[in-house]
């Protein structure tokens, strides 16, 4: 039951979003928790609705294993179910912890709602550092677009799952057992703040510019298969330079996205010089994925890089190889582009010995990209996925947040549309304009609030071009971030030990 529970999770994000569905799976966790008598229980009932949280979820990781990987079947779905077993540790912790705070400490059948929601996206956070990190599928994306959706410029994805965890923990205390208040009360109180969300519309702290940037998005759907094939190097990037030609004149800002160029870029010389006059001559700002390799140093990078106009008054390309117009990816994905313990794992399969998978992490905090006067914060692939990333680089100078990906890893499955909803959240979160520009989708312009204003379709080489509206000011979330949110679960858990630490001295 708690599988499926978990499982039907899935269908609460996109290309689903069924909004309302987590409130009730998290409250069937919830409600089999209560009526847990040993801690094996707890830890049970936490990994069985992980294991169908993230065994339907994140079942897309699938398709880059078993495609790229290397591996023969039963080996690719070992580490799969490695993977899944790994995730669904995280939500069995959270309710051991529920377990040991509640019901064991206070022999009853009840969980504090404010207790588990505390636990829960304490879990959560350690989720998305462990091991770097891995914070997909996190409850609050769920709201993305619809629910909770209002409070993401005030408190964010992670305040929005507290709020989540606390309201499906408040429908459980309708079936205990207590006074009339001690049971109805939380889920009152849950239900007037999901009907407040409209009203804190007001309270978005951004607004629209009357200024706006012309911008054109590449999406050259190159086949991941091809895509480091030495011969395939000068037709992929004259591709996108063909793409991009009609276009160069009426762009401000064009964007090829994660690692276009598939030459290394101290080899490239010659194509870059040629398009950084190209952007140049055209009026235009340049930005395109790349790799970088230092020969001296045996470094790589993960990079982004702008050519032709860094400023509308400059009166040359401003490109040079080494130049510090750049973002290098500082969230590396573990396996893809650094391999853990690989020295020993490197020799046991392909998969831990694919290419380009031993980049060099780019500093936490760097300054925005300067494209033709505007600002870009940039992400490259999954790093859209942590919030604090983000507000560390975000400032009040930056117009556009700039996300760039290659997800032809995954295939026609739920991960791009996933991934793009994520990009949505961060949007809303930040108050700004977001770009997503990717190999075969979804490429898409989003507005501030987290509409999607423009996309193309998947699997089909073709070109975006949007005007975007920029705006200004700052949302609450993007000043004070998680801190306020993280205050109030540490004194809920202190306020909790120092409870149960007083009945025990008392007993």
């Amino acid at each position: 039951m708690l599988t499926g529970a978990g499982a039907l999770n899935t269908l609460a994000f996109a290309p689903f979003t069924l909004w309302w569905l987590p409130f009730f799976t998290l409250a069937i966790l919830v409600l089999l928790l209560s009526r847990a008598s040993q801690w094996r229980q707890a830890l049970l009932a936490g990994f069985f609705y992980g294991v169908g949280w993230f065994g339907v979820g994140i079942s897309w990781v699938h398709v880059s294993i078993d495609q790229f990987g290397g591996l023969p079947l039963i080996a690719s779905l070992g580490l799969m179910a490695l993977l899944v077993s790994y995730l669904a540790l995280f939500p069995a912790l959270a309710t051991l912890l529920t377990y040991w705070f509640t019901l064991k400490r206070h022999n009853e059948n009840s969980v504090g709602v404010l207790i588990f929601a505390a636990l829960w996206v304490s879990v959560e956070w350690l989720r998305s550092t462990l091991l770097t990190g891995f914070p997909w599928l996190s409850l609050g994306y769920s709201q993305t677009s619809a629910g909770l959706a209002d409070f993401a410029p005030l408190i964010g994805e992670t305040g929005i799952s507290f709020i989540l965890a606390a309201s499906a923990a408040a429908l459980v205390c309708l079936y205990q057992s207590g006074p009339v208040l001690q049971r109805v009360g939380p889920a009152v109180l849950a239900g007037l703040i999901m009907l407040s969300a409209p009203l804190l519309q007001q309270f978005k702290g951004w607004n629209y510019q009357s200024d706006s940037v012309n911008i054109v998005m590449v999406q050259g759907n190159i086949k991941q298969d091809l895509r480091w094939q030495p011969e395939q190097e000068w037709p992929t990037m004259l591709k996108y330079l063909d793409l991009t030609r009609p276009h160069f004149a009426a762009a401000d800002i064009v964007i090829w996205p994660e690692a276009a160029i598939p030459q290394l870029e101290p080899m490239a010389d010659a194509f870059l010089d040629n398009l950084n006059k190209a952007a140049f001559y055209n009026d235009a700002a340049l930005i395109t994925g790349i790799l970088d390799y230092n020969l001296a140093t045996g470094q790589a990078w993960n990079n982004l890089i702008v050519l032709g106009k860094d400023t509308a008054a400059a009166t040359e390309g401003q490109y040079f190889y080494g130049h510090a117009n750049r973002f290098s990816k500082h969230h590396l994905l573990p396996i893809g582009e650094f391999v853990p313990f690989e020295q020993w794992l490197r020799h046991l399969a392909p998969i831990f010995d694919l290419p380009m998978s031993s980049f060099t992490r780019g500093n936490y905090v760097q300054p925005n990209l300067l494209a033709n006067d505007y600002q870009l914060l940039s992400a490259i692939c999954f790093e859209i996925a942590f919030p604090r990333q983000i507000r560390a680089n975000f400032t009040t100078d930056t117009d556009i947040i700039l996300t760039v990906s290659n997800d032809a890893w995954f295939g026609d499955s739920i991960g791009p549309h996933q991934h793009l909803q994520i990009a949505q959240m961060r949007a809303r979160e930040f108050g700004r304009p977001l770009l997503r520009a990717t190999n075969n989708g979804i490429t898409a312009s989003i507005k501030p609030d987290g509409t999607i204003a423009r996309q193309l379709p998947q699997f089909k080489e073709a070109v975006l071009s949007d005007t975007v509206t920029l705006s200004t000011g700052r949302t609450w979330y993007s000043r004070v971030g998680d801190w306020p949110l993280a205050i109030i679960v540490g004194l809920v858990l202190l306020g909790t030990l120092m409870g149960l630490r007083f009945r025990q001295t008392s007993a």
